[in-house]
């Protein structure tokens, strides 16, 4: 097994961990845990692209790094790049005018939902960005200082993952696709239902899976489930965490019969999403799973590690990445990329608080218990961008 040091074992201050790079199932990825590798990593990913650019993100904003990244792509669009940009036209704030200079060079931009109808509920909050149709970079990041700022200034921990191999040309297939309907002046909102549904991940050991507005579970969140089902082991970094009934009692099946670990956010700016989580703790401390809440900074990493498979990407563990939004994660089956990302785990508890059955029933109380279900609800059923304005004083 991978011996991996903890971060800053018995000191009181957290550092994110440097950038590593593994090979797994022909694929080379490269990890970036701290805001600014990641920075650094993503422009130079943009100035290197030679023939495309192809981009995806929730959330661009107009902040410092928001306009690093634009400029990024106007040189690379001004050296002959063909670059698009898709934005979310919910949580991106980056205006018209903002975004102007971009397509004056030739650039492309296109707003996902961006009218009020019944598809406004669905938000694309996937993060990609492919150069050259080679070289990929997914996660859970966007485009706003905060994603990109230490923990020291409460910076959000996240995770970005280069990858090269075949996984790139599924993700470019998948994108065109995306860009295809989103481009289009009326998109039907059957169509994109249409994409998600018919979308093919294959069932080798290196998978991209996307997850949309389908009938019950998105296609990753059955993947999961199904591994859940035959699992024995399980870590999760999680942002928000509020499974459906169901896929809670498959997680407690493995606490009971294995191993199971749950870090999960104690700092958020969206603190339903953290009452939300402690209301489902109860039912999976008394089935011996094992919870903790990163404490450092806020949390937005998402990262599940199930037995020998590995899914990274834009998913939280909630209704609305379950069941809504659309998203995209990588799943790579290999034993000793679970072993690394196990270690990877592991370094963030010494800067978590354990929950034991003890300390959750002391914080318990009836008011607290309320505060935690109205949480659940909300978050179940309405856009971050909007639960967040409500914390409901946790």
């Amino acid at each position: 097994m991978t011996k991996v040091e903890p971060i800053n074992a018995g000191t009181p201050a957290y550092r994110d961990p440097p950038p590593f790079h593994l090979t797994a199932q022909d694929h080379c990825l490269g990890f970036y845990p701290a805001g600014k590798d990641r920075l650094k990593a993503l422009l130079a990913l943009i100035d290197g692209a030679q023939g495309t650019l192809r981009m995806c993100f929730y959330i661009f904003a107009e902040d410092e790094v928001s306009h690093q990244v634009r400029d990024a792509l106007i040189a690379a669009a001004r050296r002959g790049v063909r670059v698009t940009l898709i934005l979310d036209g919910f949580g991106a704030t980056a205006s018209e005018q903002f975004l102007e200079p971009l397509n004056a060079v030739g650039g492309q931009t296109a707003r996902f939902s961006a009218h009020w109808s019944q598809r406004y509920l669905i938000r694309n909050h996937q993060k990609i960005v492919v150069a050259d149709e080679r070289l990929a970079m997914i996660g859970g990041f966007n485009i706003e200082d905060d994603y990109f700022s230490p923990p020291a200034m409460n910076g959000w921990n996240d995770l970005a993952v280069t990858v090269e191999g075949k996984a790139v040309a599924d993700l470019v297939r998948w994108y065109d696709r995306l860009l295809d309907w989103t481009s289009q002046r009326r998109p039907r909102w059957s169509a994109i239902r249409r994409i998600v549904r018919q979308w093919d991940a294959g069932k080798g050991p290196v998978r991209l899976l996307v997850g949309g507005p389908t009938k019950g579970l998105s296609s990753w969140a059955r993947c999961v489930s199904e591994d859940l089902i035959a699992g024995d082991r399980l870590d999760m970094m999680m942002a928000y965490f509020s499974p459906p009934k169901r896929l809670q009692r498959r997680i407690a099946r493995i606490a009971e019969k294995g191993d199971t670990r749950l870090v999960m956010a104690g700092k958020s700016d969206n603190n339903a999403t953290i009452g939300a989580t402690r209301a489902l703790y109860r039912y999976l401390l008394k089935r011996d799973a094992r919870i903790w809440e990163f404490g450092a900074c806020k949390l937005h990493t998402k990262l599940i590690v199930l037995d020998d498979a590995v899914y990274v990407g834009s998913a939280n563990f909630d209704m609305r990445s379950l069941y809504l939004n659309l998203e995209l994660m990588l799943r790579i089956e290999d034993a000793a990329l679970a072993d690394r990302m196990r270690g990877f785990v592991s370094q963030h508890l010494p800067a978590s608080e354990a929950i034991t059955p003890e300390l959750h029933k002391e914080r318990s109380t009836l008011w607290n218990r309320l505060r935690w279900r109205l949480s659940w609800f909300l978050v179940a059923v309405m856009d971050y961008t909007v639960t967040r304005r409500l914390n409901l004083g946790l």
